[in-house]
Formats: structure tokens, sequence, C-alpha cells
């Protein structure tokens, strides 16, 4: 995409629009795991940071020690968020291109 596809699509909202309804698709159709504790629990979350699923092995379910699960649990989603973001990162940067990097001037 050249800057002359980026004015288009400013002259054109509803193409603009449609492109960003293509998107939330993509990511709404996204699945990614995030794992912890060498993968004894494992989150599945979508694009739109929707839980699936929580897999834990049993032997990381300790009744002395909850704190353990809680750190693992806290470790599988955060890894998982951090894998939908990668993806959202990408999905930006195959759609806008070269100009891609320009969405974080303002930041």
């Amino acid at each position: 995409m050249d800057l002359n596809d980026v004015m288009k699509m400013l002259k054109d909202p509803q193409a603009l629009q449609k492109q960003a309804q293509e998107a939330q698709a993509r990511m709404a159709a996204l699945s990614v795991v995030g794992v912890a504790g060498g993968g004894m629990v494992r989150m599945t979350m979508n694009g739109t940071m929707d839980l699936l699923n929580v897999e834990i092995a049993p032997e990381v379910i300790d009744p002395s020690d909850p704190g353990m699960l809680k750190d693992l649990l806290k470790a599988a989603h955060n890894d998982a968020v951090y894998r939908i973001r990668e993806a959202m990162q990408a999905d930006v940067a195959r759609s806008m291109g070269p100009l891609a990097g320009l969405a974080g001037l303002g930041t």
C-alpha cells in the first residue's frame, strides 16, 4: 500500500470502514495459546481477548500452594495476550505495508 492508496482510502470512508471490519473479523478468527510452567498451564484466547479454553495439568494443582497456580494462570494469560498483540501488529503491518511504521509516530 502506497501513499496514493492511503489518500484513496481517506476519500472513501466506506472502503476504510470495510477494511476495518475485515481486520476485526480476522482478529476474531485468530486463536492463540498462552503457556506457562513448561506447558503445564495453557490458555486459548481469540483476537477479541475472549478466553476460549484453559488446560491445567493435574500435577500443578497443589492445595497447599494456591499461589503457584495463580502465578501460572497469570503467566499463561499474559503470554496469550502478548501473542495476540504480536498478531495484531503483524496484521496491521501487512495491511499498511511501508506506512505501518507511521502508526506509532504519535505515541
